[in-house]
């Protein structure tokens, strides 16, 4: 496998990841009830969803760096897996806890696990190794 493959096999879920979480971030600070059944009614409402933004935009500023720099990539991969299985193993609790959930999240969840496993294969794959 060339190098250029193996870069594309190790970091496409990044950029994925940082292609949905960056708006997602944005779309929960500002207006999350424009695309969730979400009503925010509080100030305290309102501060939960902005500090869910800012924690969004940190980890996809740490994914850009694993994507641009080798050095971030390992810190990248471990944070990326760990953060969107921990969020699909939430929504599968919560679909289980409470019921189903509309499309957008029911996609998030298998988005979100389907993301963390591609994680945990790259770190664990042939693709990760040094010669």
């Amino acid at each position: 496998m060339t190098t250029k493959n193996k870069l594309f096999v190790q970091k496409i879920h990044l950029i994925i990841s940082v292609v949905i979480v960056m708006p997602v971030a944005f779309i929960y600070g500002f207006d999350p009830g424009s695309q969730f059944n979400i009503e925010l009614n509080t100030v305290d409402e309102q501060n939960q969803f902005k500090a869910i933004m800012g924690l969004y935009i940190g980890f996809s500023v740490l994914w850009i760096s694993g994507i641009i720099r080798t050095k971030y990539l390992r810190l990248a991969l471990i944070t990326n897996l760990i953060f969107m299985l921990g969020l699909g193993f939430g929504r599968l609790l919560s679909l289980f806890i409470d019921g189903v959930p509309t499309f957008g999240y029911q996609f998030g969840t298998f988005a979100e696990l389907f993301l963390g496993f591609y994680g945990l294969w790259v770190l664990n794959s042939k693709y990760f190794k040094k010669p």
